[in-house]
């Protein structure tokens, strides 16, 4: 029996594996600054990469992922909340996995997927070759229930991060350390961890270093931190190991701003997950490609909305005109090996919280919003005038955490410090802050600024505009079921709050 040998070659086409930690805070890093948190593999995987050290993602989850995928904005495709039908991606999108396939990319997706589910929306019908994920997801962190193409399940023994990890190792494996067949394919790895999301619990063993010195929530918060670590290290040396890190590129990221993290370390930036504050919005971001990039920090302003534009362009695929017209990020190439780009320096990215309660987008268009244009962030983070009441009887809408806020109360999800982290801005509302300067957004320069305000303002309602009717009629409006009206949802059970 003819038997080809080990791929051991450099491939034409790069591997390329793209892990996404869910709630995993900028300054969750030794790296980073954080002077608790013990993250050696991820250190070390900062060292050997491209780190962009002003990547901005969505506030919050759904938003991240559906703009990583697609090149395009979040709410656009109606993506506009983490609970269904709002976190649901519009199946006319065109996905990652789909574009890929022009180069004859195999695709697998392993962990949280979170974009809806049922007939059309599941990875495996979004371009997925092979989708394995655990039923009820974030809430059954032991002993997975795990499930391939939406298949049987199939009780699996251990820690769910474990499991993924060692899923994604068992794909590489099959493709490329055992013998092959038939020639070999490209692939494209997406692993989405829930950790170090909540309900906080890990391994015993990662969160005892940590008991002494933290409190019971932040020593758990800190253990599942430290288990990702160790998988994501277990993952490089296998690669390293069989040989294969010249041919993989390997991307880091997190999804959006801190958690249960910031109280310990922030990196001196103020906000967390959910809000527009650079703290919610700033994302970790390592690209390691061996013998092809040279580490480096690259400050330019770039975002999740340029990671499909760059991988297309790193597999060498061209994409029809009327295609690559609907992306709207910017590839990374030129940063990737060159360390510079001119397009960056005059860039906008545009953010919302979103969340609103259904039928009430128009009223929420300047609540939490910002701007970021250069180093500058502007931004308005006030909660809604509500003169029917709906919005204060939305649980899940952040305008209520906003007004508990303005009433002086200084414990809130997350934080022990709300009066710092899910800041109100003053006056009219709008403020303009230099995060590069001011990370901590304590010093308002729209009073002095005035030529810098007349420009985004108007740019950032231009922006609303144009998208609205798109939204509205990809579901963006939509009223949201409430968790327990959602039990069958794995994706929405473990993200009631906030």
């Amino acid at each position: 029996m003819l038997f080809l040998c080990l791929m051991q070659a450099s491939a034409a086409t790069p591997d390329i594996i793209l892990i996404l930690a869910d709630d995993m805070g900028y300054g969750d890093l030794g790296r980073h600054g954080n002077p608790v948190l013990k993250t050696p593999r991820l250190d070390a995987l900062h060292d050997e990469s491209v780190r962009f050290t002003d990547f901005c993602v969505s506030p919050s989850c759904s938003l991240t992922r559906a703009a990583l995928l697609t090149g395009r904005d979040p709410l656009r495709q109606g993506v506009t909340h983490t609970l269904p039908p709002r976190e649901h991606l519009n199946r006319s999108a065109i996905l990652l996995p789909q574009l890929l396939k022009k180069a004859n990319y195999e695709s697998c997706f392993i962990g949280k997927w979170h974009l809806g589910e049922g007939e059309g929306y599941s990875a495996h019908q979004r371009g997925f070759d092979l989708s394995i994920t655990s039923r009820q997801g974030g809430t059954v962190p032991f002993d997975p229930s795990m499930v391939r193409n939406g298949g049987p399940p199939e009780q699996r023994k251990g820690y769910r991060e474990d499991v993924y990890f060692e899923e994604a190792i068992r794909f590489i494996r099959e493709r490329r350390t055992e013998p092959q067949i038939q020639p070999r394919k490209p692939y494209f790895l997406y692993l989405a961890s829930y950790s170090p999301h909540s309900p906080l619990a890990a391994p015993e063993s990662y969160i005892a270093p940590y008991r002494k010195a933290l409190s019971a929530q932040h020593a758990s918060y800190a253990g599942m931190v430290a288990n990702l670590d160790w998988n994501v290290g277990r993952l490089l040396d296998y690669l390293k190991q069989q040989g294969l890190e010249k041919d993989t590129i390997v991307i880091f990221m997190s999804d959006n701003g801190g958690t249960y993290g910031i109280d310990l370390h922030n990196a001196d930036m103020r906000g967390c997950k959910c809000t527009v504050w650079p703290g919610g919005t700033r994302a970790i971001s390592f690209w390691r490609w061996p013998g092809h990039w040279v580490p480096r920090q690259v400050d330019a302003l770039t975002a999740h909305l340029d990671v499909v534009p760059t991988l297309i362009d790193l597999a060498g695929i061209q994409l029809e005109p009327a295609v690559a017209a609907k992306l709207e990020g910017h590839r990374l190439t030129s940063l990737l090996e060159r360390g510079d780009d001119p397009w960056f320096q005059g860039r906008m990215l545009f953010q919302h919280v979103t969340r609103w309660p259904g039928g009430t987008a128009a009223q929420h268009r300047d609540t939490q919003a910002a701007v970021r244009w250069g180093h500058y962030l502007f931004v308005r983070n006030r909660p809604c005038a509500d003169p029917t009441g709906v919005c204060r009887n939305d649980k899940q809408n952040r305008c209520n955490g906003l007004r508990r806020v303005m009433n002086g109360l200084n414990k809130d999800i997350y934080t022990r410090n709300a009066l710092f982290h899910w800041g109100i801005t003053h006056g009219d509302g709008w403020a303009l802050y230099d995060v590069r300067r001011d990370p901590g957004c304590q010093v308002d320069l729209a009073p002095v600024r005035q030529p810098v305000v007349q420009k985004l303002l108007p740019a950032y309602q231009s922006w609303w505009d144009a998208l609205y009717p798109e939204m509205i009629a990809a579901g963006g409006d939509a009223p949201i079921l409430l968790p327990k009206a959602a039990k069958s949802s794995s994706s929405a059970s473990q993200e009631a709050a906030p």
